[in-house]
């Protein structure tokens, strides 16, 4: 390795470290990082922000694409939609734990991959605490899982979750092609979740009857604080998840979609934007573009091609072992650094891959029979190894959060309990699934 190259990892080491320790906020660290790649020269700040053909720089289709999402889910969560969909969703249990427990992790799965899995643990985990309360039963079992199924669940569309978006915009992916590839894989992961889910908590989760009926008596529809607003929100999101199916025959990015319905939700709310705005993730978003830039510094020197030669001459340039591969390696560092620079990193080296085996990085290079699958590998591997380890994915941290506020703190050691097991189990089934979709 060239000095550069070496003076390129280390600024990327540092910044790992400070994002790892938590001792710096995630997006100072990564702000921080990307800057020193900027004021030592290892790339200017027009290939930082709006890239070239052999920088990609800040990818600006997922920044706006999560932008946007984050004005629609911060406008409807002030209707109260969402409380009521987990108060719902323990009156159809008829408050038995069991039941309630997997009506949670349902009703997580699917609304994490019909908007996106953070948003979803930030609005859920807290009903959950407050149901757990009423029963008296210990709310651990049931906010880990909550954070697992959102991960599950995020795997299955563009928007689900982060690494899905970074990948769908790299790619060139869609909304559809997600469904059709990831949806099978991810309901089957799914089934395999709430077995596992039914083995561990089936005969150990017991409620006192009187508590019980106390949550029956909940009325759920009291938790609709504007029925007029939901209402509009729901064509909004309706049109949005809409133009998420057809945006590749019309020609539209996602992000373009997004931001559509942000600004149709925006005039027909009607009210000072200011609160919806400071509702956004901002932390989220500078934590991407810094992620993005260091990134791109990585690729610019030399590195991640480095990566990408080591990954062929390992596998021999055998596209089934490449493909497994890239499934297992994602989800490892996944585990161990999060999915979110995980992705970043893997996306880049995916697209070196590309260039060594045919040239270019173009759309035809992308969706060659022999680079397709790594990016169904990647997307895999990345969001449900996200449930490896605390730190997999930004969903767990929100979640174990919530739950240490709550009185309920929950170790780095006693996760791994829950997702080493699954994560396992899901990745061998995403095996199974890839080599009969791709490579028999």
């Amino acid at each position: 390795m060239t000095s550069l190259q070496w003076l390129a990892v280390g600024i990327f080491l540092i910044a790992y470290v400070m994002i790892a320790s938590e001792r710096v906020h995630k997006s100072v660290a990564s702000l921080t990082g990307a800057t020193a790649m900027l004021l030592v020269g290892l790339l200017s700040q027009e290939e930082a922000f709006h890239g070239t053909e052999a920088v990609r720089g800040v990818d600006w289709n997922t920044i706006l694409l999560l932008v946007g999402m984050m004005i629609v889910v911060a406008i409807t969560k002030e209707t109260g939609v969402f409380e009521w969909m987990a108060l719902k969703s323990a009156k159809v249990a008829h408050g038995r734990p069991m039941p309630l427990l997997a009506m949670i992790c349902l009703v997580t799965a699917v609304v994490s991959a019909l908007l996106d899995n953070v948003t979803t643990v930030l609005l859920v985990a807290p009903v959950v605490v407050i149901l757990c309360r009423t029963l008296e039963v210990n709310a651990i079992p049931y906010l880990v899982c909550c954070a697992l199924s959102s991960n599950i669940g995020g795997t299955a569309t563009l928007i689900g979750d982060p690494p899905n978006i970074m990948i769908g915009s790299a790619a060139k992916l869609t909304f559809i092609d997600f469904l059709k590839i990831d949806l099978p894989v991810v309901a089957a992961a799914f089934g395999a979740f709430l077995l596992a889910v039914w083995a561990a908590f089936g005969r150990r989760l017991h409620v006192d009857e009187a508590h019980r009926l106390k949550v029956l008596e909940f009325d759920e529809a009291k938790a609709i604080h504007d029925w007029p607003l939901l209402r509009k929100c729901l064509v909004v999101i309706g049109l949005t998840l809409g133009g998420f199916t057809v945006h590749g025959w019309v020609g539209l990015e996602p992000a373009t979609i997004a931001l559509a319905g942000a600004c149709l939700i925006l005039i027909l709310y009607g009210k000072s934007p200011v609160k919806v705005l400071e509702e956004v993730e901002w932390p989220t978003i500078f934590f991407f573009m810094g992620l993005f830039i260091m990134v791109g510094g990585l690729v610019k020197v030399g590195v991640i091609r480095l990566l990408a030669d080591g990954a062929l001459d390992l596998t021999g340039g055998s596209l089934s072992a490449m493909t497994m591969f890239i499934l297992w390696f994602s989800a490892l560092f996944s585990g161990l650094v999060g999915n979110i620079p995980a992705t970043v990193a893997i996306i880049s080296l995916v697209q070196d891959v590309a260039q060594s085996l045919h040239g270019s990085v173009g759309p035809e290079a992308l969706h060659a029979p022999n680079i397709l699958p790594l990016w169904w590998a990647l997307s895999l591997g990345a969001c449900l190894g996200g449930n490896l380890t605390l730190v997999g994915a930004p969903a767990n941290a929100i979640v174990i959060g919530i739950s240490a506020a709550a009185g309920h703190k929950v170790s780095f050691v006693e996760f791994l309990k829950y997702g080493v097991p699954l994560t396992l189990v899901t990745l061998v089934i995403s095996m199974i699934y890839l080599w009969v979709v791709f490579l028999r």
